[in-house]
């Protein structure tokens, strides 16, 4: 008998994050990402004056090197002498370049992160987009929509259908459309633009903090709720351990040091840096 209770239903799309092993077996594995140079090398400049007042486009890697130094001592950058930011230096981070972010993200170069990215898309596990940019998150969410169905560079719809179905087969739901599928499951997923509304694109450690500290209670609501014996009594093995495991990576040192001090003795999370275009692991006596 095919169970439709709404309350049930809406507590199995809340656990769908979790990867499902071919034994049928989950693990609580989820994961938050920085989006520039992490996922992917975006094009999207920073824009800062020289001394002529001309206004010079930087690159976000370039400009997560130089940003301590920008308005505060002249320095040379590719031919031009640097002396502060220019008027409204973040525009096509925030709103008005909504439109280009969702082509540029189809088709930029992808980072150090994306093998992660691509991991967790293809297994149906939670994640949360933690970024300086100021996007409206339905935005980023529509990209992340946009890159399944283009099945970019590793990403495979099928694979993410079938992990997620396999929640529904897991407690007798009625199946539900492929696309119906996604949609709520990037629904489940976190998109902070921390810049979004107010808050400073220059210095977003602060903001990024408060977004991942959201970020991990969610995910530690969800491991509780899906271990939950009346759920999974009868289902899965009594052997099923679950560890709680959420990894974030970032390619700022200034975040990266952000996050392995407010997080990184954490239980079940791991801490990276992408700065050098690999992924490193920073907190490593740490689980």
């Amino acid at each position: 008998m095919k169970l439709k209770l709404n309350k049930l239903d809406n507590l199995i799309l809340r656990i769908l994050s979790e990867s499902i092993s071919e034994e049928g077996v989950p693990n609580l594995k989820y994961y938050a990402f920085d989006w520039d140079d992490n996922i992917m090398y975006m094009p999207t400049v920073i824009y800062v004056l020289d001394e002529d007042g001309e206004e010079i486009g930087m690159s976000t890697k370039d400009f997560a090197k130089y940003r301590s130094r920008v308005g505060k001592e002249p320095f040379d950058y590719n031919g031009h002498m640097i002396v502060d930011f220019a008027q409204n230096m973040f525009r096509d981070f925030g709103t008005d370049g909504d439109e280009k972010f969702l082509i540029d993200a189809l088709i930029a170069p992808t980072g150090p992160a994306w093998k992660d990215f691509v991991e967790c898309i293809n297994g149906g596990s939670i994640f949360s987009i933690i970024t300086a940019r100021g996007h409206n998150p339905k935005t980023l969410k529509e990209a992340c929509y946009e890159l399944i169905l283009s099945g970019r560079d590793g990403i495979n719809m099928k694979k993410c259908v079938e992990n997620l179905k396999k929640y529904r087969e897991l407690f007798n739901m009625e199946n539900a459309e492929d696309i119906e599928l996604i949609w709520e499951y990037l629904g489940l997923c976190k998109f902070h633009p921390v810049t979004y509304g107010e808050g400073s694109a220059a210095n977003p450690e602060e903001l990024k903090k408060v977004a991942f500290r959201d970020f991990l209670q969610y995910c530690r609501d969800l491991a509780l709720e899906l271990q939950t014996k009346a759920l999974i009594k009868n289902k899965i093995s009594n052997n099923f351990m679950p560890e709680f495991q959420l990894g974030v990576s970032d390619d700022d040192p200034k975040n990266v040091e952000m996050f392995h001090k407010h997080f990184g003795d954490e239980p079940g999370v791991k801490v990276y840096s992408t700065q050098s275009g690999e992924k490193k692991r920073i907190n490593k006596n740490n689980n």
